[in-house]
């Protein structure tokens, strides 16, 4: 049988530590993040905010501007059509950010330079809809930091969508420009650019890049899909470029910024595959000029990958 002096001490033991865990609850609970101002964000966005039971701020807009057809009906705005932000309270009276851009295709390199002069990040460009006309896009952005200052910063991709349409109300149906027209393009100046071997078939000259990663227990490459590749068409004084680039999840934001300093248009930004590791995702680019400034802007880009701290 226990003594006294070893039931009280077990006792003592057991008080100090059910103080200890009220202690670690209240401090937990003091740590809740403060709820978010609705008007504040109301203000700096320019819409009208909304605030769910889970003090989410959400704003809306619906694109009423342009009408759209899929498969041949009408669709409302209400059917898939509005773009939307979404604010969750963070610690250090911080938010983070989340929402869906309606963008038609003239609008989305200005949409995408708003977001990144403004702070935010961009995580997906798609398409929601088949045969639709015009074409619409779907941008998802995303980002931390002070309420007023993200809400400033989602006005300011919705401000740069409005302009580009104030100027032509009807969506374009092209980047403008020359079209490049089939010629000679010097393979050789390619690769020495862009470090790395290219070839020629049929006057299109594209440079491969591997990646390694795992899937489902296996390995799995380049000849599986985890390529980024770039091809050139047209000639050495004006060219195409179109590709893709496979990143993983740090390496997307600094590869988007650099193609579009490079002035590359991103016409997509997804994922290939379910249950990779790591996680990759990727972009698809097009952009067209002199095969020497594309393949420098290009460069640019797998710089800006290579850049980023790995693991």
């Amino acid at each position: 049988m226990k003594t006294k002096q070893e039931i009280c001490t077990a006792r003592i033991v057991m008080l100090a530590a059910l103080a200890a865990l009220s202690v670690a609850t209240a401090r937990s609970v003091s740590a809740a993040p403060a709820a978010l101002d609705a008007k504040v964000i109301g203000e700096a966005s320019g819409a009208t905010p909304t605030t769910s039971s889970d003090g989410v701020v959400k704003i809306t807009w619906a694109r009423t501007d342009v009408k759209v057809t899929v498969d041949g009906m009408p669709l409302p705005p209400a059917a898939g059509l509005g773009s939307w932000a979404a604010f969750a309270p963070a610690d250090g009276g911080n938010a983070m950010v989340m929402g869906d851009t309606v963008v038609f295709e003239d609008e989305v390199d200005a949409a995408m330079d708003a977001a990144f002069a403004a702070g935010l990040n961009v995580s997906a460009l798609h398409n929601h809809f088949f045969y639709d006309a015009p074409r619409v896009y779907f941008m998802h952005i995303g980002g931390e930091g002070k309420p007023e200052a993200l809400a400033a910063g989602v006005k300011a991709v919705w401000s740069a969508i409005k302009k580009v349409r104030d100027a032509h109300p009807a969506p374009g149906n092209g980047f403008g420009g020359e079209t490049p027209e089939p010629g000679h393009i010097d393979a050789d100046a390619v690769g020495k650019i862009l470090g790395q071997k290219a070839t020629d078939t049929n006057g299109v000259v594209k440079v491969t890049i591997n990646r390694d990663g795992s899937m489902h227990g296996m390995a799995i490459g380049g000849s599986m899909g985890l390529t980024t590749w770039a091809a050139f068409s047209g000639s050495d004084a004006l060219a195409a470029i179109d590709g893709d680039f496979i990143m993983t999840a740090d390496e997307v934001q600094g590869v988007l910024h650099a193609l579009r300093k490079g002035g590359i248009h991103i016409v997509a930004l997804h994922s290939h595959m379910i249950g990779e590791k790591p996680s990759f995702y990727f972009t698809h680019f097009w952009g067209k000029g002199k095969v020497e400034d594309l393949a420098r802007a290009f460069r640019g880009a797998l710089d800006a990958q290579v850049a980023v701290k790995k693991p």
